[in-house]
């Protein structure tokens, strides 16, 4: 009897939820192909709100960011659709090299952030990272303009990434 109990018990914990993990982020770019950034980057025009238009993260289009310039980076609140979920975005991001390369303070998992593209009109930008742990595009209105969107998938395209991985 003592052993059924026992069995009992095994059974029912092994039907216990396993703890919540973060979902691993996703690479969405072969890390060993070429990745070029905007040669003609703003800072000033790049700061104020975006929306997360395409990621690789499910529920993250539509997600809301705020980038402030101080003068030497973007002090950042919103959504971070980095990760393999969206989550908070806090810290700040110092622009540390030509074109809108960016080193995180506290943000978008410590990953170097680079702007790939900007419209002339700072209206729709492609963010991505080296190492292809996550792209997306990032547009001032929602919806985002579709000659705009296609320029910007074809720029996802020409610096690697998987652009079928990265949708709405």
């Amino acid at each position: 009897m003592r052993h059924l109990i026992w069995a009992g018990v095994l059974a029912l914990a092994a039907c216990a939820a396993a703890p919540e993990r973060p979902a691993a982020p996703v690479v969405l770019r072969n890390p060993s192909g070429w990745i070029s950034s905007a040669v003609l980057f703003d800072p000033q025009r790049f700061a104020g709100r975006w929306h997360v238009a395409e990621s690789g993260v499910p529920g993250c289009a539509g997600a809301r960011q705020d980038w402030a310039w101080d003068g030497r980076g973007y002090v950042l609140s919103g959504v971070d659709c980095s990760g393999g979920r969206p989550a908070r975005l806090g810290g700040r991001l110092d622009l540390t090299g030509p074109g809108g390369r960016m080193t995180p303070q506290g943000a978008f998992g410590g990953a170097p952030v680079w702007v790939l593209w900007v419209d002339q009109d700072y209206r729709t930008a492609v963010l991505g990272t080296p190492s292809g742990r996550f792209g997306m595009v990032i547009t001032r209105d929602l919806p985002p303009r579709g000659d705009l969107m296609v320029a910007a998938r074809r720029v996802l395209d020409f610096n690697g990434y998987d652009i079928r991985r990265i949708g709405r």
